[in-house]
Protein backbone atom coordinates (compact mmCIF):
# COMPACT_ATOMS: atom_id res chain seq x y z
CA UNK A 1 0.00 0.00 0.00
CA UNK A 2 1.25 3.46 -0.89
CA UNK A 3 0.33 6.40 1.29
CA UNK A 4 1.67 9.17 -0.90
CA UNK A 5 0.65 10.77 -4.16
CA UNK A 6 1.56 9.22 -7.45
CA UNK A 7 4.13 10.97 -9.59
CA UNK A 8 2.70 13.62 -11.86
CA UNK A 9 -0.61 13.58 -10.04
CA UNK A 10 -2.02 16.26 -12.27
CA UNK A 11 -1.24 14.19 -15.32
CA UNK A 12 0.40 17.02 -17.26
CA UNK A 13 -2.72 19.20 -17.17
CA UNK A 14 -2.29 22.89 -16.37
CA UNK A 15 -4.00 24.57 -13.37
CA UNK A 16 -5.25 27.77 -14.99
CA UNK A 17 -8.98 28.01 -14.15
CA UNK A 18 -9.83 30.56 -11.44
CA UNK A 19 -12.97 31.10 -9.32
CA UNK A 20 -14.88 33.25 -11.79
CA UNK A 21 -14.17 30.94 -14.73
CA UNK A 22 -14.95 27.84 -12.62
CA UNK A 23 -18.30 29.30 -11.52
CA UNK A 24 -19.01 30.39 -15.10
CA UNK A 25 -18.29 26.87 -16.38
CA UNK A 26 -20.72 25.38 -13.85
CA UNK A 27 -23.44 27.97 -14.47
CA UNK A 28 -23.15 27.75 -18.25
CA UNK A 29 -23.59 23.99 -18.03
CA UNK A 30 -26.46 24.24 -15.52
CA UNK A 31 -28.43 27.02 -17.19
CA UNK A 32 -28.13 25.99 -20.78
CA UNK A 33 -31.29 25.21 -22.68
CA UNK A 34 -32.70 23.31 -19.67
CA UNK A 35 -35.18 25.75 -18.11
CA UNK A 36 -36.25 27.10 -21.51
CA UNK A 37 -37.32 23.59 -22.52
CA UNK A 38 -38.39 21.98 -19.26
CA UNK A 39 -40.75 24.67 -17.92
CA UNK A 40 -43.59 23.33 -20.15
CA UNK A 41 -42.74 19.75 -19.09
CA UNK A 42 -42.68 20.75 -15.41
CA UNK A 43 -46.02 22.58 -15.63
CA UNK A 44 -47.54 19.63 -17.46
CA UNK A 45 -46.26 17.23 -14.78
CA UNK A 46 -47.87 19.20 -11.94
CA UNK A 47 -50.87 20.44 -13.89
CA UNK A 48 -50.60 24.05 -12.79
CA UNK A 49 -48.50 26.87 -11.30
CA UNK A 50 -47.60 24.66 -8.35
CA UNK A 51 -44.90 23.39 -10.71
CA UNK A 52 -42.60 25.78 -8.86
CA UNK A 53 -42.29 22.96 -6.30
CA UNK A 54 -40.30 20.92 -8.81
CA UNK A 55 -37.62 23.58 -9.22
CA UNK A 56 -37.45 24.17 -5.45
CA UNK A 57 -37.09 20.44 -4.76
CA UNK A 58 -34.41 20.20 -7.42
CA UNK A 59 -32.52 23.06 -5.77
CA UNK A 60 -32.56 21.33 -2.37
CA UNK A 61 -31.29 18.08 -3.88
CA UNK A 62 -28.63 19.89 -5.92
CA UNK A 63 -27.35 21.80 -2.89
CA UNK A 64 -27.26 18.70 -0.68
CA UNK A 65 -25.49 16.68 -3.36
CA UNK A 66 -23.29 19.65 -4.20
CA UNK A 67 -21.85 19.59 -0.68
CA UNK A 68 -20.84 15.97 -1.29
CA UNK A 69 -19.03 17.05 -4.44
CA UNK A 70 -17.49 20.01 -2.60
CA UNK A 71 -15.81 17.92 0.08
CA UNK A 72 -14.62 15.20 -2.26
CA UNK A 73 -13.51 17.60 -4.98
CA UNK A 74 -11.55 19.83 -2.63
CA UNK A 75 -9.78 16.86 -1.07
CA UNK A 76 -9.08 15.01 -4.33
CA UNK A 77 -8.87 17.51 -7.20
CA UNK A 78 -8.00 15.15 -10.03
CA UNK A 79 -9.17 14.75 -13.60
CA UNK A 80 -12.30 12.61 -13.69
CA UNK A 81 -14.29 13.72 -10.63
CA UNK A 82 -16.39 10.79 -9.43
CA UNK A 83 -13.92 8.34 -10.95
CA UNK A 84 -11.23 9.56 -8.56
CA UNK A 85 -13.52 9.47 -5.53
CA UNK A 86 -14.79 5.94 -6.18
CA UNK A 87 -11.29 4.70 -6.91
CA UNK A 88 -9.96 6.03 -3.61
CA UNK A 89 -12.93 4.87 -1.51
CA UNK A 90 -13.68 1.36 -2.78
CA UNK A 91 -10.25 0.04 -3.69
CA UNK A 92 -9.95 -1.67 -0.30
CA UNK A 93 -12.73 -4.22 -0.89
CA UNK A 94 -13.54 -4.38 -4.61
CA UNK A 95 -10.34 -3.22 -6.25
CA UNK A 96 -11.06 -1.22 -9.38
CA UNK A 97 -14.65 -2.37 -9.93
CA UNK A 98 -16.42 0.85 -8.91
CA UNK A 99 -14.25 3.30 -10.88
CA UNK A 100 -14.49 1.00 -13.90
CA UNK A 101 -18.29 0.92 -13.64
CA UNK A 102 -18.41 4.68 -13.29
CA UNK A 103 -16.40 5.25 -16.46
CA UNK A 104 -18.53 2.62 -18.19
CA UNK A 105 -21.74 4.48 -17.34
CA UNK A 106 -20.27 7.98 -17.69
CA UNK A 107 -19.28 7.32 -21.28
CA UNK A 108 -23.03 6.95 -21.86
CA UNK A 109 -24.89 9.31 -19.54
CA UNK A 110 -22.62 12.37 -19.74
CA UNK A 111 -22.81 12.77 -23.53
CA UNK A 112 -26.51 11.86 -23.51
CA UNK A 113 -27.11 14.74 -21.11
CA UNK A 114 -25.28 16.92 -23.61
CA UNK A 115 -27.51 15.56 -26.36
CA UNK A 116 -30.55 17.03 -24.58
CA UNK A 117 -28.86 20.42 -24.88
CA UNK A 118 -28.58 19.92 -28.63
CA UNK A 119 -32.21 18.80 -28.73
CA UNK A 120 -33.28 21.98 -27.00
CA UNK A 121 -31.19 24.08 -29.34
CA UNK A 122 -32.84 22.56 -32.40
CA UNK A 123 -36.24 22.93 -30.74
CA UNK A 124 -35.74 26.68 -30.26
CA UNK A 125 -34.27 27.03 -33.73
CA UNK A 126 -37.68 26.03 -35.06
CA UNK A 127 -38.98 29.40 -33.81
CA UNK A 128 -36.59 31.15 -36.20
CA UNK A 129 -36.90 28.50 -38.90
CA UNK A 130 -40.52 27.27 -38.74
CA UNK A 131 -40.25 25.37 -42.03
CA UNK A 132 -37.32 23.25 -40.79
CA UNK A 133 -37.92 19.58 -41.53
CA UNK A 134 -36.98 16.72 -39.26
CA UNK A 135 -34.09 15.76 -41.54
CA UNK A 136 -32.80 19.33 -41.57
CA UNK A 137 -33.01 19.33 -37.78
CA UNK A 138 -30.93 16.16 -37.69
CA UNK A 139 -28.25 17.78 -39.83
CA UNK A 140 -28.19 20.93 -37.71
CA UNK A 141 -27.90 18.98 -34.45
CA UNK A 142 -25.01 16.83 -35.65
CA UNK A 143 -23.34 19.96 -37.06
CA UNK A 144 -23.55 21.63 -33.65
CA UNK A 145 -21.72 18.69 -32.04
CA UNK A 146 -18.98 18.87 -34.69
CA UNK A 147 -18.55 22.60 -34.07
CA UNK A 148 -18.29 22.08 -30.30
CA UNK A 149 -15.53 19.50 -30.77
CA UNK A 150 -13.67 21.86 -33.11
CA UNK A 151 -13.83 24.69 -30.55
CA UNK A 152 -12.62 22.43 -27.74
CA UNK A 153 -9.65 21.34 -29.82
CA UNK A 154 -7.37 23.92 -28.17
CA UNK A 155 -5.59 24.90 -24.95
CA UNK A 156 -7.53 25.11 -21.69
CA UNK A 157 -6.54 28.80 -21.19
CA UNK A 158 -8.39 29.92 -24.33
CA UNK A 159 -11.33 27.71 -23.42
CA UNK A 160 -11.63 29.48 -20.06
CA UNK A 161 -11.85 32.86 -21.81
CA UNK A 162 -14.39 31.56 -24.34
CA UNK A 163 -16.49 30.07 -21.55
CA UNK A 164 -16.55 33.39 -19.70
CA UNK A 165 -17.83 35.12 -22.85
CA UNK A 166 -20.59 32.53 -23.30
CA UNK A 167 -21.48 32.87 -19.62
CA UNK A 168 -22.16 36.58 -20.22
CA UNK A 169 -24.41 35.67 -23.17
CA UNK A 170 -26.27 33.21 -20.92
CA UNK A 171 -26.85 35.90 -18.30
CA UNK A 172 -28.14 38.34 -20.94
CA UNK A 173 -30.57 35.82 -22.48
CA UNK A 174 -31.98 34.68 -19.15
CA UNK A 175 -32.26 38.26 -17.90
CA UNK A 176 -34.12 39.28 -21.06
CA UNK A 177 -36.71 36.51 -20.60
CA UNK A 178 -37.16 37.43 -16.94
CA UNK A 179 -37.60 41.15 -17.65
CA UNK A 180 -39.98 40.43 -20.53
CA UNK A 181 -42.12 38.17 -18.36
CA UNK A 182 -42.49 40.74 -15.59
CA UNK A 183 -43.40 43.55 -17.99
CA UNK A 184 -46.49 41.53 -18.90
CA UNK A 185 -47.07 39.80 -15.55
CA UNK A 186 -50.46 38.63 -14.27
CA UNK A 187 -50.36 37.54 -10.64
CA UNK A 188 -53.64 35.61 -10.97
CA UNK A 189 -52.07 33.34 -13.59
CA UNK A 190 -48.95 32.75 -11.51
CA UNK A 191 -50.58 32.17 -8.13
CA UNK A 192 -54.02 30.67 -8.82
CA UNK A 193 -53.74 26.93 -8.19
CA UNK A 194 -56.14 24.17 -9.25
CA UNK A 195 -58.19 22.31 -6.67
CA UNK A 196 -56.09 19.72 -4.78
CA UNK A 197 -52.78 21.15 -6.01
CA UNK A 198 -51.13 20.68 -2.60
CA UNK A 199 -53.02 17.61 -1.39
CA UNK A 200 -50.01 15.73 0.00
CA UNK A 201 -52.21 12.86 1.11
CA UNK A 202 -52.68 11.56 -2.43
CA UNK A 203 -50.44 9.40 -4.58
CA UNK A 204 -51.12 11.78 -7.49
CA UNK A 205 -49.33 14.60 -5.70
CA UNK A 206 -46.27 12.50 -4.89
CA UNK A 207 -46.02 11.05 -8.37
CA UNK A 208 -46.05 14.60 -9.74
CA UNK A 209 -43.59 15.75 -7.06
CA UNK A 210 -41.04 13.01 -7.82
CA UNK A 211 -41.51 13.60 -11.54
CA UNK A 212 -40.90 17.30 -10.95
CA UNK A 213 -37.87 16.51 -8.78
CA UNK A 214 -36.46 14.45 -11.64
CA UNK A 215 -36.93 17.30 -14.10
CA UNK A 216 -35.67 19.83 -11.56
CA UNK A 217 -32.41 18.03 -10.80
CA UNK A 218 -31.86 17.59 -14.53
CA UNK A 219 -32.02 21.38 -14.85
CA UNK A 220 -29.43 21.79 -12.09
CA UNK A 221 -27.01 19.16 -13.40
CA UNK A 222 -23.71 20.82 -14.12
CA UNK A 223 -22.83 22.06 -10.64
CA UNK A 224 -20.21 19.30 -10.70
CA UNK A 225 -18.60 20.19 -14.05
CA UNK A 226 -15.49 21.78 -12.55
CA UNK A 227 -14.95 18.71 -10.37
CA UNK A 228 -14.38 16.73 -13.57
CA UNK A 229 -11.55 19.11 -14.47
CA UNK A 230 -10.21 19.37 -10.91
CA UNK A 231 -6.63 18.95 -12.09
CA UNK A 232 -6.99 22.16 -14.10
CA UNK A 233 -8.37 24.33 -11.26
CA UNK A 234 -6.13 26.79 -9.41
CA UNK A 235 -6.26 26.47 -5.61
CA UNK A 236 -8.83 23.63 -5.88
CA UNK A 237 -9.34 23.34 -2.12
CA UNK A 238 -10.78 26.86 -2.11
CA UNK A 239 -12.22 27.25 -5.58
CA UNK A 240 -14.06 23.93 -6.12
CA UNK A 241 -16.34 24.24 -3.04
CA UNK A 242 -17.04 27.89 -3.73
CA UNK A 243 -17.75 27.40 -7.44
CA UNK A 244 -20.12 24.53 -6.60
CA UNK A 245 -22.13 26.38 -3.94
CA UNK A 246 -22.13 29.75 -5.72
CA UNK A 247 -23.36 28.27 -8.99
CA UNK A 248 -26.20 26.32 -7.33
CA UNK A 249 -27.44 29.30 -5.30
CA UNK A 250 -27.23 31.66 -8.29
CA UNK A 251 -29.01 29.29 -10.67
CA UNK A 252 -31.70 28.51 -8.06
CA UNK A 253 -32.49 32.22 -7.78
CA UNK A 254 -32.58 32.58 -11.57
CA UNK A 255 -34.87 29.57 -12.01
CA UNK A 256 -37.26 30.71 -9.29
CA UNK A 257 -37.64 34.20 -10.74
CA UNK A 258 -37.91 32.90 -14.32
CA UNK A 259 -40.47 30.21 -13.50
CA UNK A 260 -42.76 32.61 -11.64
CA UNK A 261 -42.41 35.15 -14.42
CA UNK A 262 -43.34 32.69 -17.17
CA UNK A 263 -46.30 31.40 -15.15
CA UNK A 264 -47.58 34.97 -14.94
CA UNK A 265 -47.52 35.59 -18.68
CA UNK A 266 -49.82 32.94 -20.11
CA UNK A 267 -52.13 30.11 -19.05
CA UNK A 268 -51.11 26.56 -18.20
CA UNK A 269 -52.43 25.01 -21.43
CA UNK A 270 -50.44 27.44 -23.58
CA UNK A 271 -47.26 26.79 -21.59
CA UNK A 272 -47.53 23.01 -21.79
CA UNK A 273 -48.22 23.17 -25.53
CA UNK A 274 -45.24 25.40 -26.35
CA UNK A 275 -41.91 24.07 -27.65
CA UNK A 276 -40.20 27.49 -27.25
CA UNK A 277 -41.78 29.13 -24.22
CA UNK A 278 -38.97 31.68 -23.84
CA UNK A 279 -39.54 32.99 -27.34
CA UNK A 280 -43.31 33.04 -26.74
CA UNK A 281 -42.88 35.18 -23.62
CA UNK A 282 -40.60 37.61 -25.45
CA UNK A 283 -42.94 37.87 -28.42
CA UNK A 284 -45.93 38.59 -26.21
CA UNK A 285 -44.06 41.28 -24.24
CA UNK A 286 -41.85 42.99 -26.84
CA UNK A 287 -42.91 41.75 -30.25
CA UNK A 288 -41.54 39.35 -32.85
CA UNK A 289 -38.33 41.28 -33.58
CA UNK A 290 -37.15 41.26 -29.97
CA UNK A 291 -38.23 37.63 -29.58
CA UNK A 292 -36.11 36.54 -32.53
CA UNK A 293 -33.10 38.52 -31.29
CA UNK A 294 -33.18 37.00 -27.80
CA UNK A 295 -33.89 33.56 -29.24
CA UNK A 296 -30.48 33.78 -30.92
CA UNK A 297 -28.97 34.38 -27.47
CA UNK A 298 -30.92 31.42 -26.09
CA UNK A 299 -29.39 29.29 -28.85
CA UNK A 300 -25.92 30.50 -27.84
CA UNK A 301 -26.75 29.65 -24.22
CA UNK A 302 -27.72 26.12 -25.26
CA UNK A 303 -24.52 25.84 -27.24
CA UNK A 304 -22.51 26.97 -24.19
CA UNK A 305 -24.02 24.20 -22.04
CA UNK A 306 -23.01 21.54 -24.56
CA UNK A 307 -19.59 23.15 -24.84
CA UNK A 308 -18.85 23.12 -21.11
CA UNK A 309 -20.39 19.67 -20.65
CA UNK A 310 -18.15 18.06 -23.23
CA UNK A 311 -15.20 19.99 -21.80
CA UNK A 312 -15.67 18.36 -18.40
CA UNK A 313 -16.92 15.00 -19.66
CA UNK A 314 -13.94 14.41 -21.93
CA UNK A 315 -11.69 14.38 -18.84
CA UNK A 316 -13.56 11.50 -17.16
CA UNK A 317 -11.96 8.55 -19.02
CA UNK A 318 -8.57 10.31 -19.03
CA UNK A 319 -7.57 9.67 -15.42
CA UNK A 320 -9.05 6.16 -15.57
CA UNK A 321 -6.88 5.30 -18.56
CA UNK A 322 -3.78 6.64 -16.83
CA UNK A 323 -4.55 4.32 -13.90
CA UNK A 324 -5.07 1.41 -16.31
CA UNK A 325 -8.77 1.15 -15.42
CA UNK A 326 -9.91 2.00 -18.92
CA UNK A 327 -8.58 1.72 -22.43
CA UNK A 328 -5.02 3.03 -22.64
CA UNK A 329 -5.74 5.23 -25.67
CA UNK A 330 -8.00 7.46 -23.54
CA UNK A 331 -4.98 8.46 -21.44
CA UNK A 332 -3.21 10.32 -24.24
CA UNK A 333 -3.05 14.10 -24.37
CA UNK A 334 -2.82 16.24 -27.47
CA UNK A 335 0.93 16.76 -28.00
CA UNK A 336 0.59 20.53 -28.36
CA UNK A 337 -2.59 21.65 -26.60
CA UNK A 338 -2.54 19.13 -23.72
CA UNK A 339 -6.16 17.92 -23.65
CA UNK A 340 -7.55 14.34 -23.83
CA UNK A 341 -8.19 13.77 -27.54
CA UNK A 342 -9.95 10.39 -27.65
CA UNK A 343 -12.19 11.21 -24.68
CA UNK A 344 -13.41 14.34 -26.44
CA UNK A 345 -14.02 12.54 -29.73
CA UNK A 346 -15.81 9.60 -28.09
CA UNK A 347 -18.06 11.85 -26.03
CA UNK A 348 -18.85 13.85 -29.16
CA UNK A 349 -19.88 10.78 -31.12
CA UNK A 350 -22.21 9.54 -28.36
CA UNK A 351 -23.68 13.05 -28.01
CA UNK A 352 -24.50 13.12 -31.72
CA UNK A 353 -26.03 9.64 -31.56
CA UNK A 354 -28.06 10.56 -28.47
CA UNK A 355 -29.37 13.67 -30.19
CA UNK A 356 -30.54 11.66 -33.21
CA UNK A 357 -32.30 9.16 -30.96
CA UNK A 358 -33.91 11.88 -28.85
CA UNK A 359 -34.97 13.91 -31.87
CA UNK A 360 -37.12 10.97 -32.97
CA UNK A 361 -38.45 10.00 -29.52
CA UNK A 362 -39.41 11.88 -26.34
CA UNK A 363 -37.45 14.54 -24.40
CA UNK A 364 -38.78 13.68 -20.94
CA UNK A 365 -38.12 9.97 -21.38
CA UNK A 366 -34.46 10.72 -22.11
CA UNK A 367 -34.25 12.72 -18.87
CA UNK A 368 -35.67 9.82 -16.86
CA UNK A 369 -33.38 7.27 -18.53
CA UNK A 370 -30.31 9.41 -17.94
CA UNK A 371 -31.00 10.00 -14.27
CA UNK A 372 -31.83 6.33 -13.68
CA UNK A 373 -28.44 5.26 -15.07
CA UNK A 374 -26.63 8.04 -13.23
CA UNK A 375 -28.17 7.35 -9.82
CA UNK A 376 -26.72 3.86 -9.35
CA UNK A 377 -23.02 4.31 -10.03
CA UNK A 378 -22.53 8.03 -9.56
CA UNK A 379 -24.98 9.63 -7.14
CA UNK A 380 -25.55 6.87 -4.56
CA UNK A 381 -22.07 5.37 -4.84
CA UNK A 382 -20.45 8.78 -4.41
CA UNK A 383 -22.38 9.48 -1.21
CA UNK A 384 -21.18 6.11 0.07
CA UNK A 385 -17.63 7.07 -0.96
CA UNK A 386 -17.80 10.18 1.23
CA UNK A 387 -18.68 8.06 4.27
CA UNK A 388 -16.10 5.38 3.47
CA UNK A 389 -13.29 7.90 3.02
CA UNK A 390 -14.07 9.59 6.33
CA UNK A 391 -13.55 6.22 7.98
CA UNK A 392 -10.74 4.80 5.83
CA UNK A 393 -8.71 7.99 5.41
CA UNK A 394 -9.42 10.20 8.44
CA UNK A 395 -6.16 12.09 7.91
CA UNK A 396 -6.95 12.97 4.28
CA UNK A 397 -6.39 16.69 3.68
CA UNK A 398 -9.88 18.20 3.56
CA UNK A 399 -9.78 21.95 2.81
CA UNK A 400 -13.58 21.84 2.93
CA UNK A 401 -15.68 19.67 5.24
CA UNK A 402 -19.42 19.22 4.67
CA UNK A 403 -21.70 21.45 6.70
CA UNK A 404 -23.83 19.51 9.23
CA UNK A 405 -22.40 16.14 8.17
CA UNK A 406 -24.06 13.70 7.50
CA UNK A 407 -27.43 15.48 7.11
CA UNK A 408 -26.86 16.83 3.55
CA UNK A 409 -25.59 13.42 2.43
CA UNK A 410 -28.73 11.73 3.79
CA UNK A 411 -30.99 14.31 2.12
CA UNK A 412 -29.21 13.75 -1.20
CA UNK A 413 -29.46 9.97 -0.79
CA UNK A 414 -33.22 10.15 -0.14
CA UNK A 415 -33.75 12.32 -3.21
CA UNK A 416 -31.75 10.13 -5.57
CA UNK A 417 -33.36 6.91 -4.32
CA UNK A 418 -36.84 8.40 -4.77
CA UNK A 419 -36.01 9.43 -8.34
CA UNK A 420 -34.78 5.93 -9.17
CA UNK A 421 -37.69 4.09 -7.56
CA UNK A 422 -40.28 6.24 -9.38
CA UNK A 423 -38.49 6.15 -12.75
CA UNK A 424 -40.77 3.52 -14.32
CA UNK A 425 -43.91 5.36 -13.20
CA UNK A 426 -42.60 8.65 -14.58
CA UNK A 427 -41.83 7.04 -17.92
CA UNK A 428 -44.47 4.33 -18.40
CA UNK A 429 -43.69 1.68 -20.96
CA UNK A 430 -40.01 2.68 -21.30
CA UNK A 431 -38.66 0.65 -18.33
CA UNK A 432 -35.78 2.98 -17.33
CA UNK A 433 -35.08 1.03 -14.13
CA UNK A 434 -34.69 -2.24 -15.97
CA UNK A 435 -32.54 -0.75 -18.74
CA UNK A 436 -30.27 0.99 -16.24
CA UNK A 437 -29.78 -2.25 -14.32
CA UNK A 438 -29.03 -4.09 -17.56
CA UNK A 439 -26.41 -1.50 -18.46
CA UNK A 440 -24.71 -1.77 -15.05
CA UNK A 441 -24.82 -5.58 -15.23
CA UNK A 442 -23.19 -5.45 -18.66
CA UNK A 443 -20.52 -3.23 -17.13
CA UNK A 444 -19.87 -5.83 -14.43
CA UNK A 445 -19.37 -8.49 -17.10
CA UNK A 446 -17.04 -6.19 -19.01
CA UNK A 447 -15.10 -5.57 -15.83
CA UNK A 448 -14.61 -9.27 -15.18
CA UNK A 449 -13.28 -9.75 -18.70
CA UNK A 450 -10.96 -6.76 -18.31
CA UNK A 451 -9.83 -7.85 -14.82
CA UNK A 452 -9.00 -11.33 -16.11
CA UNK A 453 -6.78 -9.88 -18.83
CA UNK A 454 -5.13 -7.38 -16.46
CA UNK A 455 -4.80 -9.96 -13.65
CA UNK A 456 -6.28 -7.62 -11.09
CA UNK A 457 -8.99 -8.18 -8.46
CA UNK A 458 -10.81 -10.61 -8.35
CA UNK A 459 -8.17 -12.45 -10.41
CA UNK A 460 -5.19 -10.79 -8.73
CA UNK A 461 -4.15 -8.20 -6.19
CA UNK A 462 -6.05 -5.00 -5.43
CA UNK A 463 -3.07 -2.64 -5.88
CA UNK A 464 -4.20 -0.15 -3.23
CA UNK A 465 -2.71 3.30 -3.81
CA UNK A 466 -3.88 6.20 -1.64
CA UNK A 467 -2.99 9.01 -4.01
CA UNK A 468 -4.12 11.98 -1.93
CA UNK A 469 -3.55 10.74 1.61
CA UNK A 470 -0.72 12.71 3.15
CA UNK A 471 -0.32 14.88 0.05
CA UNK A 472 0.37 18.59 0.52
CA UNK A 473 -2.46 21.02 -0.20
CA UNK A 474 -2.49 22.49 -3.71
CA UNK A 475 -3.77 25.88 -2.62
CA UNK A 476 -0.37 27.56 -2.68
CA UNK A 477 -0.33 27.59 -6.48
CA UNK A 478 1.03 30.78 -8.05
CA UNK A 479 2.27 32.01 -4.68
CA UNK A 480 -1.21 32.40 -3.15
CA UNK A 481 -1.49 31.15 0.39
CA UNK A 482 -3.68 28.12 0.70
CA UNK A 483 -6.28 27.29 3.27
CA UNK A 484 -5.53 25.02 6.18
CA UNK A 485 -5.82 21.31 5.66
CA UNK A 486 -8.11 18.93 7.48
CA UNK A 487 -8.80 21.25 10.39
CA UNK A 488 -10.36 24.03 8.32
CA UNK A 489 -14.04 24.52 8.95
CA UNK A 490 -16.54 24.85 6.13
CA UNK A 491 -17.41 28.41 7.11
CA UNK A 492 -13.80 29.46 6.53
CA UNK A 493 -13.80 28.16 2.98
CA UNK A 494 -17.18 29.00 1.50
Amino acid sequence: MSAGPRPDAAGGLNRRIGLFQATAINMSQMCGIGPFVTIPIMVGTFGGPQAILGFLAGAVLALADGLVWAELGAAMPGAGGTYVYLREAFQYRTGRLMPFLFVWTAMLFIPLIMSTGVLGLVQYLEYLWPSMTETQGDVVGVGVVVLVIALLWRRIESIGLLTSVMWVVMVVSVTAVIIASYTNFDADLAFTYPRGAFDVGTSTFWLAFIGGLNIGIYDYLGYNTTAYIGSEIKQPGRILPRATVYSIVAIAAIYLVMQIGVLGVTDTDTITGSSSIGSLVLEKAWGTGAAKTITVLILITAFASVFTGLLGGSRVPYDAARDKVFFTAFGRLHPKHKFPTLGLLAMGVVTAAGFLIGHHTDFNTIIVLLTAVMVIVQAVAQIAALVVLRRRQPDLKRPYRMWLYPVPALVALAGWVAIFCYADKNSPGRHPIEWSLVWVAAGCVAFLVWAKVERTWPFGGKDIVEQYRGAATLDSVDGVDGVAAAGTTSAEVV
